[in-house]
Order: C-alpha cells, then sequence, then structure tokens
C-alpha cells in the first residue's frame, strides 16, 4: 500500500493495523468527535477494531479487514477520520 494517510501509523499484532492518537481542547470536542466517527461507521459498515478515548484524547486502530494486509479500505476509512478530527481540532 502507499503512503499512510496523515498521523497514522502502521503497528504489528495479530494483523497488520493503522493507529492514531487524536487530542482536543475539551471533553465536548472529544465526545463530539465520538459521535461523528459513529455516524461513519454506521454509513460505511466499517468499525474501528479498537477506540481508546479520556477526556481529551482518542486512541484508534483499524485492523486489515483479511487479517493479512491493509488494503485501500483502511487507508481511505482513516483518511476520513482524519477530516473528523480536523472538524473538531484533532
Amino acid at each position: 500500500m502507499g503512503d499512510l494517510p496523515e498521523g497514522w501509523e502502521t503497528t504489528g499484532g495479530k494483523s497488520p493495523s493503522l493507529f492514531r492518537r487524536f487530542t482536543f481542547g475539551s471533553y465536548t470536542d472529544t465526545r463530539t468527535f465520538l459521535d461523528a466517527l459513529a455516524e461513519l461507521s454506521e454509513e460505511t459498515g466499517i468499525h474501528p477494531q479498537n477506540i481508546n478515548f479520556g477526556t481529551t484524547y482518542v486512541n484508534i486502530t483499524l485492523e486489515a479487514e483479511d487479517g493479512k494486509e491493509l488494503t485501500e479500505t483502511e487507508h481511505a476509512l482513516a483518511t476520513r477520520i482524519n477530516g473528523l478530527g480536523t472538524e473538531q481540532g484533532g
């Protein structure tokens, strides 16, 4: 796969994955981002495998859909998630 979406890194583990931490100025911004992420996941039918969050941050992991190789699907979703973070200041 080509270049990683901005801010994302690849991680190992049981399957290849993309990881990114988004940071926000307030809990309200964090919650707004999480709500937008939920809407995007429902729209695309693709859900992050791991979401961990605190007051002013959200960690997201997107695993390879086939468990073997990251594809354009994961990269495209990561790019769309970046747009959500930009809207919220993340």
